[in-house]
């Protein structure tokens, strides 16, 4: 009889401590990103976390097919492009978000490339040498950063599977991320 009430009480103790770690305490750190796990829904799109969530943190990390991404949220919208920078793979998800041009870029925290969070475009400010006094102006490069279409739907976030048919330069750090982990980022 005592081997039966120890046993239930290990099990009772048991079930307390699996509640305890699945409604444990969520990072919602502003200025650092938290790793969410991803799920597949039947139509192809891939949970990656709760809109009021993200909203507290402002960006979350998470892994789609093995590839990390980032998604941000600023100003109202949801953003969503592979976390590795496409010049040298640094961290996006660490990088500081400034207004350029009426655009919301991320700026890489290890060399400052400036990526629009809406186009994936990268930015850079350039004379055109032609005119009579000339100035700095913003330019594209070019669509360099992967992006991913963000869904909302009854208050879950949703990234779309990147298409893979179309390279970008971003791809190259997605790959070398995905492949070698994070000691192949060397910084």
């Amino acid at each position: 009889m005592l081997d039966l009430i120890i046993l239930g009480l290990h099990f009772f103790i048991c079930f307390l401590i699996s509640i305890a770690i699945w409604c444990g305490p969520k990072d919602v750190d502003l200025h650092r990103s938290s790793t969410g796990g991803a799920e597949i829904e039947p139509d192809g799109l891939i949970f990656v976390g709760k809109e009021e969530d993200i909203k507290k943190s402002q960006r979350i990390t998470a892994k789609i097919n093995g590839r990390e991404i980032v998604v941000f949220y600023h100003e109202g919208k949801f953003h969503a492009l592979d976390s590795r920078c496409y010049h040298e793979g640094g961290p996006l998800c660490q990088g500081e978000i400034e207004d350029i041009d009426g655009q919301a870029c991320i700026v890489c925290p290890w060399h400052k490339f400036k990526i629009t969070l809406e186009t994936g475009e990268g930015l850079y400010e350039g004379i055109n040498p032609l005119e009579p006094s000339p100035t700095p102006k913003w330019q594209s490069k070019g669509v360099k950063q992967r992006i991913h279409k963000v869904t909302i739907d009854n208050g879950n976030v949703y990234v779309s599977p990147p298409d893979l048919s179309v390279s970008f330069d971003s791809d190259y750090f997605a790959d070398k991320y995905k492949n070698a982990g994070e000691s192949a980022m060397g910084k």
